[in-house]
């Protein structure tokens, strides 16, 4: 077993993630590179849940602000992020790996209910619980069911994987002079409007000391090194008092 300085992760994935070249739907090629990564730090003894997202199917809000019902639309972005669950749980069963999905919302006939207990024995007995359907409620993002999710499996940290490799002080894509931050804290993020997380999310982990890091997950081995406690991208944590 790999010295890990994190044991437990709790992977947050954005939908958009999983579009790969495309500019809608899954990648199957994304799939089979996520479910590689994911195997190699299963082999390094780490303990993972994950989190998918859904926009690259739909997206709750967007449809709202085009007259759909908020309550309707959200709980079709709640599907979308189950379309992609059982897209990367049959990626990581493929390369024999027991992992499964459960839902905040219920399927039975497609996967399985959220509890917190049998999720933290399905972890800890080795197994890749993928999380779905955010909370299962209406009006609360897939980063503030990531939070959750993390915080009730007890994870030593979260990972937001994204497409750029930490936080800046202004959108690195459309200003030169962007700054990236090495360290900051929840306090900071919210307070400066960095658009990290939705505020509900930063919250919960600040009030339960759960630490984040905002990487790019695109090079193999990052999650890896992170559980190593590598400095990669932005780390975020609870203000010292």
């Amino acid at each position: 077993m790999t010295d890990l300085k994190y044991k437990r992760l709790l992977v947050k994935l954005s939908g958009e993630a999983l579009m790969g070249q495309y500019d809608f739907g899954i990648d199957p090629s994304v799939i089979a590179q996520l479910s590689r990564e994911l195997e190699g730090l299963q082999q390094a003894g780490v303990e993972l849940g994950v989190v998918v997202g859904g926009g690259n199917l739909f997206r709750g809000a967007q449809l709202a602000e085009a007259g759909v019902d908020r309550v309707t639309g959200d709980h079709m972005g709640m599907l979308a992020t189950v379309m992609n669950a059982l897209a990367l749980r049959d990626g990581l069963q493929k390369r024999g790996l027991k992992a499964t999905v459960m839902s905040g919302l219920d399927m039975p006939q497609v996967c399985d209910r959220y509890t917190q207990r049998e999720a933290r024995q399905r972890i800890a007995d080795g197994g890749i619980v993928i999380f779905a359907a955010g909370t299962g409620c209406p009006y609360f993002t897939t980063d503030t069911g990531a939070s959750l999710r993390a915080v009730e499996i007890q994870a030593d940290l979260m990972v937001k994987a994204t497409k750029v490799d930490g936080i800046y002080n202004k959108d690195p894509i459309r200003f030169q002079d962007a700054v990236k931050y090495d360290h900051i804290d929840y306090d900071q993020a919210i307070d400066q409007r960095l658009g990290v997380m939705d505020v509900a999310a930063m919250i919960l982990c600040n009030d339960n000391t759960l630490d984040m890091v905002v990487c790019d997950m695109s090079e193999s081995g990052v999650l890896l090194e992170l559980a190593k406690g590598k400095s990669i991208g932005t780390l975020v944590t609870r203000k010292e008092a």
